[in-house]
């Protein structure tokens, strides 16, 4: 006797709910091991121009307590200098509304980013010059 359709429907989609759990609890492990992922870069600070030298300065009394003094990461906060902020990722408005706002935790393990209310709208603009200057020449774009 043949078993009744909805069964044989199961019995096929079971081995693809399996690799979809498998592959979920996969990701859930590497998520919440310490150390999954690398969160500091070394990164090499090429000659900047006035406004990224700008930025520079800004960085340091800003970001540069999480983020590293080349924006290369630190335990606190995740490298700027990496493909997740590719331009075509996060823009530069997005680096700025981060700032201005807060950002909830998404890439990086560090929780989330508070705002940084106390930088001025052109210190926002040089850091994210600086910033740019960074990835471009450590080759993320």
């Amino acid at each position: 006797m043949a078993a009744p359709k909805s069964s044989r429907t199961m019995s096929r989609q079971s081995p693809a709910w399996g690799l979809a759990s498998l592959a979920a609890a996969g990701f859930l492990a590497w998520w919440l091991t310490p150390g999954a992922t690398r969160t500091t870069v070394d990164v090499e600070v090429p000659e900047l121009s006035p406004v990224a030298q700008a930025g520079w300065e800004a960085f340091q009394t800003h970001c540069a307590q999480c983020h590293g003094p080349a924006a290369g990461g630190t335990d606190k906060g995740p490298p700027l200098v990496h493909s997740w902020y590719h331009p075509s990722h996060h823009a530069d408005a997005a680096l700025v509304l981060a700032a201005k706002r807060g950002v909830p935790q998404h890439h990086w393990r560090f929780g989330n980013m508070p705002p940084v209310r106390e930088v001025g709208e052109r210190s926002l603009q040089q850091i994210t010059q600086f910033v740019r200057e960074l990835q471009q020449a450590n080759g993320i774009y």
